[in-house]
């Protein structure tokens, strides 16, 4: 189902560099703002499951090792000095 959007006080310079992509990508203003906003809230999406296996598989081969918040502060300072 579509919705309809308004976007009010969008800046200035926004505006021109969004009417500037849609006339380089030969769209209209309202399928470049959409294609934006898809691309921008792809780059945030929730990893995949094929992600979070992955992840979890490197991290069972990484040695188990606890760091304690005295250890974690100690490198901290010497990497400072």
């Amino acid at each position: 189902m579509a919705s309809t959007l308004t976007l009010k006080n969008i800046p200035e310079t926004v505006y021109f560099r969004l009417k500037e992509s849609a006339l380089r990508n030969r769209r209209s203003l309202n399928s470049e703002a959409i294609v934006c906003l898809e691309s921008a809230l792809a780059a945030q999406a929730d990893p995949t499951p094929d992600h979070i296996a992955r992840a979890r598989a490197l991290r069972a081969t990484l040695p188990a090792i606890e760091f304690r918040a005295e250890d974690i502060d100690a490198a901290k300072r010497a990497d400072r000095k």
